[in-house]
């Protein structure tokens, strides 16, 4: 009888989760460019060397059995564990990482972000690029779980571990604004806590997966309006449906057009320190793509630019 570090090879996992995607054994022999007959000989063969049964074959269809469904969960993990190597192996030779991915927070220019990530693949370099949009706390927690190699637009430095790096990319300045119509408009200044909490407030949600991330600028028992990102808490506020506090880059032009009021509040205005964040790892040496885009942010026309979103009054 073979060895399972023998018949489990990349090649027969990856055979089995064709199997699994296909639904049949006759639909993923077309797949594979094999006759049914030899298909189900080599299932036979991890079946009889682990002896087990991986697909019931009393119907048409090919249903994966409870110790298939644990064999398909498993291929699909060692699958990626053995493109990670390559990747690894790859990076050392040439220098240039496999994937890339970029976390922004959603007070980042969406258009200069988009307009790196064009100069970027202008190079040509092999490297993939991923971009994902994040608020608040989960802009960072991306970068720390791994998810992401850059993260831009984090706030504060409250979770910058030891094993991050990080540069200031600059103040972004708040202002509490609501629409004309909107019962605040018309209140005097300043806006004390207690006449804000008798109002609804426009949130923006934190992207963190687990735990209670980020919030700011709620009073306690306010209702709260939430929202997936600060584009989306923009309209919403344009609209009346709660006020609260913008990045004021992202307010002016409607304050200016008047489909915003700017309002005095009873505290001092809010100014929000934001950096960008990346992984130092001492054991290897910093990937071309990761060093390409530190040097973009090192230029203060960038962040500038990064910083003042402009949207369309």
């Amino acid at each position: 009888m073979q060895n399972p570090r023998d018949i489990l090879t990349p090649e027969a996992l990856a055979m089995l989760q064709t199997i699994g995607s296909s639904g049949s054994f006759a639909a993923a022999a077309r797949v594979l460019g094999l006759v049914p007959s030899a298909l189900t000989y080599r299932v036979r063969q991890i079946e009889d060397t682990l002896d087990v049964l991986l697909f019931d074959r009393s119907a048409k269809q090919a249903q994966p059995t409870a110790a298939g469904q644990a064999l398909l969960q498993e291929a699909g993990r060692l699958l990626s564990d053995v493109d990670a190597v390559a990747n690894r192996v790859k990076r050392v030779a040439t220098g240039w990482e496999a994937v890339l991915t970029v976390a922004a927070d959603s007070i980042i220019s969406r258009t200069v972000l988009l307009e790196l990530c064009e100069a970027f693949l202008a190079l040509k370099s092999p490297t993939q690029l991923r971009l994902r949009y994040e608020t608040l706390s989960g802009t960072l927690n991306a970068l720390t779980s791994g998810q992401a190699d850059l993260a831009i637009g984090v706030i504060g430095q409250n979770g910058l571990t030891a094993d991050i790096q990080h540069q200031a990319l600059g103040p972004v300045e708040f202002v509490f604004a609501v629409a004309p119509h909107h019962p605040l408009a018309a209140a005097p200044e300043p806006l004390s806590e207690d006449l804000r909490q008798q109002h609804r407030v426009v949130a923006v949600a934190d992207s963190v997966p687990r735990g209670s991330g980020l919030s700011m600028g709620l009073l306690g028992g306010q209702d709260v309006f939430t929202v997936p990102d600060m584009q989306s808490k923009l309209e919403a506020q344009l609209r009346g449906l709660g006020a609260g506090f913008l990045p004021l880059s992202m307010a002016l032009p409607f304050i200016h057009s008047g489909r915003l009021v700017a309002k005095e509040v009873s505290h001092a205005r809010r100014i929000g320190e934001t950096h960008y964040a990346w992984r130092n790892s001492r054991k290897s040496t910093l990937g071309k793509a990761l060093g390409w885009w530190l040097a973009q942010l090192q230029s203060e026309t960038t962040q500038r630019a990064l910083l003042q979103p402009h949207y369309r009054v």
